[in-house]
């Protein structure tokens, strides 16, 4: 079995560029039942991931913070709290498994560290589920 039986690829995966702003993440956000997402730069390349609390966190520290002025507060001066290991499109099923109990989703990334996509902990688990059921 390979890791792309369960990859999700980038363009149906909800992710920020590291350039935004707080006003354009919140409004790609917006609606999304997500709560952690991944960062990227703008030739694609995995940076990390940012949480709603981040956010929040980013948000309670930046003083007198309105709607007009989130168009001026860079994402990037967030701190992340925590970042998801991503994982090459080479990774043995062994290491996404183990990866899979740690993080909600897996980023995984290219031989140039690009990301193509994500693997969720719930197609793994479905995976698993039905294989006992058979």
């Amino acid at each position: 079995m390979n890791l792309l039986f369960f990859l999700t690829p980038k363009q149906d995966v909800l992710y920020i560029y590291e350039d935004f702003t707080l006003r354009q993440t919140l409004e790609k956000w917006a609606n999304q039942r997500y709560a952690t997402i991944p960062v990227l730069r703008r030739n694609g390349e995995y940076l990390g991931t940012m949480t709603e609390g981040d956010l929040l966190w980013g948000i309670k520290n930046t003083h007198g913070l309105d709607l007009e002025s989130s168009e001026e507060v860079p994402i990037s001066s967030f701190a992340r709290r925590r970042d998801y290991k991503a994982v090459p499109v080479t990774t043995s099923m062994n290491e996404l498994f183990s990866a899979v109990l740690d993080q909600n989703f897996v980023p995984v990334v290219d031989d140039r560290n690009v990301f193509i996509g994500l693997v969720r902990r719930s197609s793994v688990m479905q995976y698993f589920l039905k294989s006992v059921q058979k």
